[in-house]
């Protein structure tokens, strides 16, 4: 998965002007904003030129909302609080946004330990601050507890508690995705995910490995609430 450069192509055959910034001229405001009209409505421009700077503004304002999030976000600064005091201090830019498949909001990449926010896909900052708490749960698993993630049963574990604790089963997000229950709805959701996330796994042949799996760890994972006191 990777950005474009964001070049624009000559639109002319003549050769390009020099890069001398004493002889290049400056677009007036009105050419700048009749340029970045073109690029939204794809009129007068290349449809990879549109698709680039439409990921492109995606992509930094994906930053801009990340940088706040882990800087003010309550579960946020917590979970890098307790990776710092964990032994595994995450850097910044060891969270980043980047275009990629729009059916995942983001992933954890244990080699070398980073997260990956899906541009373009939060339908919200509190999607995203999910999301991250999410990952950074993977995270701390892996500081702490050195997951294996080959083995079913220690990734079951780790997405059992990452989507209980992460606030990606709260009734509200699971009514926006179709999931309305009256009883036992954060179990439900959580078991949900987790069979889903186990499944793709290369290691997993089936949804019945990945439902097993789940099954198998599901008292004593559902339970493990660490580093937080209760359910986020």
């Amino acid at each position: 998965m990777s950005v474009s450069s964001g070049q624009q192509p000559s639109e002319s055959s003549s050769p390009a002007p020099s890069t001398n910034p004493q002889t290049t001229p400056k677009l007036s405001a009105f050419e700048r904003w009749r340029r970045e009209a073109m690029l939204v409505t794809g009129l007068g421009v290349k449809e990879e030129d549109r698709i680039a700077h439409l990921r492109a503004h995606q992509t930094r304002s994906c930053e801009k909302q990340k940088e706040y999030l882990m800087n003010y976000s309550p579960v946020v600064t917590f979970m890098l609080k307790q990776l710092k005091m964990s032994g595994c201090e995450v850097p910044p830019s060891n969270i980043f946004c980047e275009p990629c498949d729009l059916t995942q909001a983001g992933g954890y990449s244990p080699d070398p330990g980073a997260v990956v926010l899906c541009s373009g896909h939060f339908f919200s900052q509190k999607h995203m601050e999910t999301t991250i708490a999410h990952e950074l749960i993977h995270m701390y698993d892996q500081c702490r507890f050195k997951v294996d993630w080959s083995n079913l049963r220690h990734h079951a574990c780790s997405e059992i508690r990452a989507n209980s604790l992460s606030g990606d089963c709260r009734y509200t997000r699971e009514l926006r995705r179709g999931f309305v229950t009256f009883s036992k709805q954060h179990q439900d959701c959580v078991r949900r995910r987790a069979i889903v996330s186990v499944m793709a796994n290369a290691a997993c042949p089936d949804e019945a490995t990945a439902e097993r799996a789940v099954n198998e760890v599901w008292d004593s994972c559902f339970a493990d609430t660490r580093p937080f006191d209760e359910i986020y």
